[in-house]
């Protein structure tokens, strides 16, 4: 997965780990605050409960140690020992008088807060109080707790969703990513072919102009090219969706690499001519064999060589030699070179060493090459590599495979 590809997994899944954050913290919310309204009516009505009962006790030394209690019977007013100056509360006493049912208030007198419960009926009256000030502070406290709770609920809830969403939109980012990389590559991979089929078509076109006698010829001779570079063509698409969907692996067969090297150099001498290079093939004939793809190995060489003469001056190389249990794919030219900061990154995508001292400022170009290659050098157990080389004196790639195991 590329970098952008990365960025864009991250930002999706942090979007999704908000939205189901925020979804969560409201749910918290409203489940906080019903918890909240229902252990405060609670609170209430058992308090309540606790004065009504108290309020039915037969004097105010029966009543619980906690509740106050004050009896007017007639004008004979009794009140619980040790009973604050305020208490009874006389107003409430009054209004309770011209009422049927208990009459329920709260009071705060010097930073406590009681509820009083007054109840008046066949000329005697009853007034019950108690102090709230701790079932207050378990609610207080009880809220806090519940919005530590939350809190800490939504960062958790929104951690194990950035992680699901992860997950769940991987596979979509790597389905773009795949489709992405395919494109990209096949553009990259089909411009050569193209390029070849441009060439050969106006040197048939050259040739029918120069010798109209000699169009049978060089149209027989350049038919069978451009069917071998359309095969070719095919060939390349094929080896890039496969490679494309992990699912799929291309069948291994021996392959000669010197002839392939010759074959690609044949193929894509006519271009390095267009461009005053030259060109040259191995020198051995000797078969270097390994398993591979045809198609792939064919790429492989086309990216090598096809780099390699967009930064040469005048000439190219290309050499293949067995080294140990390996075989090795040299391709030198003598241009300009690997900048020193290119070297460690010359196979990444789209890196490139063109931009500032290349004869064509102007032409924007991706570095796909060599990142191909490497990739169709791991793809068949090998590596490659930049060998170094003195400043300006042409750049030097090995590609290293292994032996075929039937040679």
């Amino acid at each position: 997965m590329s970098t952008r590809d990365q960025t864009d997994l991250r930002r999706a899944s942090l979007r999704l780990a908000l939205r189901f954050g925020t979804l969560i913290l409201i749910i918290f919310a409203v489940l906080l605050t019903v918890t909240y309204f229902i252990v405060q009516s609670s609170q209430r009505d058992e308090t309540t409960h606790i004065l009504m009962d108290a309020s039915q006790a037969a004097s105010v030394q029966s009543a619980p140690q906690d509740v106050l209690v004050a009896r007017d019977d007639h004008g004979q007013m009794t009140v619980s020992p040790g009973a604050p100056s305020w208490f009874p509360d006389a107003s409430q006493l009054a209004a309770a008088a011209t009422r049927d049912d208990p009459l329920q208030t709260t009071r705060t007198v010097g930073g406590k807060t009681y509820t009083i419960v007054t109840i008046s009926h066949d000329g005697m009256s009853v007034q019950a109080a108690q102090d709230d000030t701790e079932n207050q502070g378990e609610l207080r406290r009880l809220a806090l707790a519940l919005i530590i709770s939350g809190f800490l609920g939504s960062i958790a809830s929104g951690l194990v969703a950035a992680i699901i969403a992860r997950r769940a939109l991987r596979p979509m980012v790597d389905a773009l990513s795949l489709q992405r990389r395919f494109v990209t590559d096949a553009s990259h991979e089909l411009r050569t072919p193209l390029t070849l089929l441009t060439t050969r078509t106006q040197l048939l076109r050259r040739e029918a102009a120069k010798s109209p006698a000699a169009v049978g010829r060089a149209l027989a001779s350049g038919l069978d090219d451009i069917l071998q570079d359309s095969r070719e063509l095919t060939g390349i698409l094929e080896d890039l969706l496969i490679a494309a969907d992990p699912r799929e692996t291309a069948e291994r067969v021996p392959l000669d690499l010197t002839k392939l090297a010759r074959d690609v150099v044949a193929s894509l001498s006519v271009h390095a001519k267009d461009r005053h290079i030259a060109l040259h093939g191995p020198v051995s004939d000797e078969p270097i064999m390994v398993d591979g793809s045809r198609a792939s190995i064919l790429r492989l060489f086309t990216s090598l060589v096809s780099n390699a003469l967009d930064h040469a001056r005048s000439e190219v190389r290309v050499e293949v030699h067995s080294a140990g249990r390996g075989a090795e794919i040299t391709v030198r030219d003598d241009g300009r070179g690997f900048p020193d900061d290119m070297r460690e990154r010359a196979f990444e995508r789209f890196a490139t060493s063109r931009a500032g001292h290349d004869h064509d400022a102007q032409t924007r170009h991706y570095g796909l090459g060599l990142a191909l290659v490497a990739e169709i050098a791991f793809r068949h157990d090998g590596s490659v590599r930049v060998e170094p080389t003195e400043s300006g004196s042409g750049a030097v790639i090995v590609v290293t495979l292994p032996l075929s195991i039937l040679k």
